[in-house]
């Protein structure tokens, strides 16, 4: 297969993928309130050097912030990013196409949630992202409910790769400064290359699919629940503890800023009201 129909074939997914989440995610505003009329609203845009996205963000009573993107970019790495980039010693060339997704919930017995996968070409290739699980009060149903549908999504293609994936999510979603997790974990692959382009893509594809089943089931069994003001006050403190990642760690959010991308896609994760104690 050339790389131009691979590269096709992972647009075309990633944009079918974020049309079936929104349309799930307005269906659950909708079931929560019959008379809510939540919708994404779009917005495209164009990155200077080539490629661009389309932002996607709504804001209901069931999902407080959530936006999911899309975008594809290319053209040349800067100098002092492609040393961080592999296959890049002889080209700055590169080319980037995925999803992202951030929830931020109303209700604090809701869990926000991050999920992305991306294709990335240099004069290497390799497909990468995860999901990872964000409560502000856990629920142990929740978190066990989320890492068997991850485990038997992994299984299906490697045995090994959930233990590895895990593994590397809590290690990766780890705030240092403050010496803990970012939320309960989940997986997180990168430079995912086997050798085989179908089976990596296959993989990939099921980490969206397996995102699409699981997260509307844990809204759905706790969007009705009644909340107090304490618990709200909880969920806001761990919001901060989500922008103190995503804005000082963050692969994503360095990659968008380092190769020019759209500042408002980029910042999407932070969420709409957050506290520090």
């Amino acid at each position: 297969m050339e790389l131009t129909e691979k590269r096709s074939l992972a647009v075309s997914w990633f944009k079918n993928l974020r049309d079936s989440i929104c349309s799930e995610f307005e269906k659950i505003e909708k079931e929560f309130d019959s008379r809510a009329n939540s919708k994404f609203s779009y917005k495209k845009w164009n990155r200077n050097g080539g490629g661009g996205g389309e932002m996607g963000i709504m804001y209901g009573k069931v999902f407080e912030k959530v936006g999911v993107n899309i975008s594809t970019v290319y053209g040349d790495l800067s100098n002092e990013f492609k040393n961080k980039i592999p296959g890049t010693e002889n080209s700055a060339k590169f080319w980037a196409s995925g999803i992202s997704i951030v929830a931020h919930m109303n209700s604090p017995l809701v869990p926000a949630i991050h999920m992305n996968t991306r294709f990335i070409n240099t004069e290497k290739m390799w497909f990468g992202g995860g999901t990872d699980l964000n409560p502000a009060i856990e629920i142990k149903k929740d978190t066990e409910d989320f890492h068997s549908a991850l485990k038997k999504c992994c299984d299906k293609f490697n045995p090994e790769y959930y233990e590895k994936y895990k593994k590397w999510c809590d290690e990766y979603f780890y705030i240092k400064h403050r010496k803990q997790a970012r939320g309960v974990g989940g997986i997180f692959y990168d430079y995912l290359d086997s050798g085989d382009f179908e089976k990596d893509f296959a993989f990939t594809k099921s980490v969206g699919t397996t995102f699409l089943d699981i997260f509307p089931k844990l809204i759905r069994r706790n969007m009705g629940k009644e909340f107090n003001i304490k618990q709200k006050e909880i969920q806001l403190i761990k919001r901060g503890l989500y922008a103190e990642f995503n804005l000082i760690y963050d692969r994503g959010t360095k990659f968008g800023l380092m190769t020019d991308g759209n500042i408002e896609a980029i910042l999407m994760s932070l969420p709409p009201i957050a506290k520090w104690p």
